[in-house]
């Protein structure tokens, strides 16, 4: 399948989105282990980060990736973007190498190669956007049987993670903040790509924001992303940052193209070869992350014997506690 215009476009902003995303994690990082030494930690509830100007830079980082990322939604679907998203966590492996310290070992280096060629591979086999003329054609898709079973599932879902669990194992179980931030987040990417619609058919003389469709979906990305946004920092802040990225990927992706198979019905155009290809796209990129995420530590070298309670050179403790 030929690529759209409109897909190219979406595909330089998601590339730029990726490059702010990945170094807005080693920042971000950076300002979490500063404020740990003059106050409460995020993960312990404390918000001494906010006070951190490493923080802010790479919040700020972040924003100029979301916006990128945000605009990509509006060309392109989020099949293509999404998946994308792995090339943040090369270049975050990448900057962790010379900022952090954490070794890329020659299987890191093979896992970023497949990130890139299952990154390429969903570029070159992605559907193109589907023509939505009006807002009110992305709320009649949201509001449909198969879309509001999802939703609620991922709400009853993200409220027993909240409530229940978080209390009594975020600390140790690194699944649940991630899970939280990737089940929200593939309600964000929805809301994303419907306010971005509806700014890209504004601009071009249909004024969308005078639907209350509009403004709903607005508020839900602000909702959606503030509650990301808290549970992202608890992530980084207890666990090693060369873990959270990976895995936040690839839980987000999972759920994001669900979502949007679910919602915008983007498959259904496409043939069961295109699909299969993207499918195959999607599992080398997730082979990709599982080598950056299993080989982050080798070729370091422990500096005295360990024991099995101690952690070699670069250590798990290292990034986890400041």
């Amino acid at each position: 399948m030929g690529i759209s215009s409109d897909n190219v476009k979406g595909l330089v902003l998601a590339v730029s989105s990726s490059v702010f995303i990945g170094s807005s994690f080693i920042i971000k990082k950076k300002g979490l282990q500063r404020a740990g030494n003059t106050g409460n930690r995020a993960a312990s509830g404390g918000h001494a980060y906010l006070y951190e100007p490493w923080w802010w830079m790479g919040m700020i980082t972040m924003i100029f990736g979301e916006i990128a990322n945000f605009a990509a939604y509006a060309f392109a679907p989020a099949i293509l973007v999404t998946p994308l998203g792995a090339l943040s966590i090369i270049f975050s492996a990448v900057l962790a190498h010379f900022i952090l310290r954490e070794k890329l070992h020659v299987f890191g280096q093979l896992g970023c190669a497949l990130c890139m060629v299952g990154s390429t591979t969903i570029v070159l086999h992605a559907p193109h956007e589907r023509n939505i003329h009006s807002v009110k054609e992305v709320w009649e898709l949201a509001t449909e049987p198969g879309f509001l079973v999802y939703t609620i599932a991922v709400v009853i879902a993200v409220c027993v993670l909240i409530f229940w669990y978080v209390p009594r194992h975020g600390q140790t179980h690194m699944i649940i903040y991630v899970g939280i931030c990737s089940l929200v987040g593939s309600l964000t990417v929805m809301g994303v790509k419907a306010v971005g619609i509806a700014l890209k058919l504004s601009f071009e003389g249909m004024n969308q924001f005078k639907y209350f469709e509009t403004w709903f979906f607005t508020l839900l990305v602000i909702g959606c992303c503030l509650l990301q946004i808290n549970y992202l920092n608890k992530a980084l802040d207890t666990f090693n940052t060369a873990v959270v990225s990976p895995v936040y990927y690839v839980m987000f992706t999972t759920f994001t193209i669900l979502a949007s198979v679910i919602m915008f019905k983007e498959w259904d155009s496409q043939n069961a070869s295109q699909i299969a290809t993207e499918l195959c796209g999607f599992v080398t990129i997730l082979g990709g992350t599982f080598l950056l995420h299993k080989t982050k530590d080798m070729g370091s070298k422990p500096t005295e014997p360990s024991t099995p309670n101690e952690s070699p050179a670069i250590s798990y403790e290292s990034f986890t506690r400041a």
